[in-house]
């Protein structure tokens, strides 16, 4: 990600008041996307390294590049290095740079790191300030939602002349399945899944997370997956799990550390409890992708995500829907997975995106209406009704299948009718049911609709038989309606 201004940033003491805090911010998010992994030696967050002396170290790299001799690049520093050990006043932080540089008072503060402003250097707690945390990109760093924007307007610009969207990746069940290690089931044990992971094997990607307990899976075909997306977007992990936890699930996905840097989100960084939002995401929403297993974290944005089949390596992950893939010995194919399917999904939004918006200025293209166009087209032509699968109470609109599949593109109706091609049920002893089978209809269970929502992709018909339904009349009936 670059965001850094096009023409090299001046010194501090010569920015405007509005101007100062984004050049820094600027710098400091541009060596964090372009700096060569080979010359950084360990991925940040390595054991062997103290976290918050590493960002401090950085927080200088970024200051000295803005400009040197600053006195307010000073300040910050002394405020990092004296920090826990001293409380200062707003006012005796800055008395060395007002007499130097004749710096302003603010508000509007634009942003604060360290506890202080960027622009006046008084102290956030003593301030009247609303803004976005970024803590994830720098320790303590808060930008005013109107620098935010102005940030993400130069973000966007940076991503479009790269030809390149936002893609944010949730981890588990998405990426990796994780387990405790008192969670191993008897039969996981037999099979020496503990044993197999602590040799960190990555041919086998079952990996010990050490001094966390756990064992992580990871998902077939995502090295692959994140090589490729890489070229098409701008990558973010975002995880409701804990800071410590999202870093080394980062170094086992990204162990050269060329794909996230420190693009890990998680739950300290969110600003509304159990909800991920992409307020403390760069990139604009209009350019943001959501690859998420959950769908009621992203309240505000569900017009961005792309719902993930959920992925159940480890027993403890999938105890309410029978046997693991671990305890099968299996796993998901990698050539037709449910990445490598959301992968071929993500070229087709990136194509629509950039090669078939000719009749639309670039700057003035939203990736939303893309996702919705390309999920209607999976169901497209078909019309369905349902059978006795929704509660008799309620209205079958307000249903989620009857949503789901309208999304799809489906057309849904309450009553049969000779345009209708579907007739999904549970039981196929209904009387639509039977009507569906006299006249040569598909009659199939409401899990066929589930799975073309996950797989983005008209599933065949015959894989989801309705109870009751007789073998002959059911193969017939597909065959004669294969063409649709």
């Amino acid at each position: 990600m670059s965001v850094a201004a096009e023409s090299p940033s001046p010194s501090l003491s010569s920015l405007s008041e509005g101007d100062d805090f984004a050049d820094i911010l600027d710098a400091e998010l541009e060596l964090a996307s372009s700096a060569d992994p080979a010359s950084r030696g360990e991925p940040p967050g390595s054991p062997s390294h103290d976290e918050a002396e590493e960002e401090e170290e950085d927080l200088a790299v970024e200051l000295d590049a803005v400009g040197q001799g600053s006195h307010k690049r000073c300040r910050v520093e002394e405020q990092h290095q004296d920090q826990g050990t001293a409380t200062r006043s707003g006012e005796d932080a800055i008395a060395g740079s007002v007499k130097d540089a004749q710096i302003k008072t603010c508000p509007p503060h634009t942003g604060f790191i360290g506890g202080l402003c960027f622009t006046c250097g008084k102290n956030q707690d003593e301030e009247d300030f609303t803004g976005v945390p970024f803590g994830y990109i720098s320790e303590g760093l808060w930008l005013s939602t109107s620098e935010r924007d102005r940030l993400r307007g130069s973000e966007v610009k940076n991503l479009l002349r790269e030809r390149k969207l936002v893609l944010i990746l949730d981890l588990d069940h998405t990426l990796i399945n994780s387990t405790r290690l008192h969670d191993i089931s008897a039969a996981e044990m037999d099979l020496g899944i503990q044993s197999a992971a602590s040799k960190n094997d990555p041919n086998i990607s079952l990996f010990t997370l050490q001094g966390m307990h756990m064992l992580t899976k990871l998902r077939p075909f995502v090295h692959k997956f994140l090589e490729e997306a890489s070229n098409m977007f701008e990558m973010y992990i975002y995880t409701m799990g804990v800071k410590a936890y999202a870093i080394e699930i980062a170094k086992l996905l990204d162990p050269a550390n060329v794909y996230f840097d420190s693009k890990v989100i998680s739950n300290s960084d969110c600003t509304q409890q159990h909800q991920k939002g992409l307020d403390v995401v760069p990139g604009a929403d209009s350019l943001a992708v959501v690859l998420d297993d959950t769908e009621y974290v992203w309240q505000k944005h569900k017009e961005n995500l792309i719902l993930m089949e959920r992925y159940h390596y480890f027993a403890a992950s999938c105890r309410r829907s029978g046997q693991s893939l671990s305890e099968l010995m299996q796993d998901e194919r990698e050539s037709d997975g449910a990445l490598a399917t959301i992968l071929d999904v993500l070229k087709r939004i990136h194509t629509i995106f950039f090669d078939l918006g000719v009749e639309t200025a670039l700057s003035s293209r939203d990736v939303r209406p893309v996702i919705k166009r390309v999920r209607q087209e999976v169901l497209q032509g078909c019309k369905l009704v349902f059978s006795r699968v929704f509660p008799s109470d309620c209205r079958p609109q307000h249903q989620i299948m009857w949503k789901m599949a309208e999304q799809l593109g489906a057309v849904c109706c309450s009553e049969v009718d000779p345009s209708v091609t579907h007739v999904v049920a549970v039981h196929a002893g209904t009387e639509k049911a039977r009507w569906a089978v006299k006249h040569k209809k598909f009659l199939l269970h409401p899990r066929w609709i589930e799975a073309c929502n996950y797989r983005w992709h008209r599933q065949r018909e015959e894989d989801f038989p309705v109870p009751g339904l007789k073998e002959g009349k059911g193969k017939e009936k597909v065959a004669e309606n294969a063409h649709l």
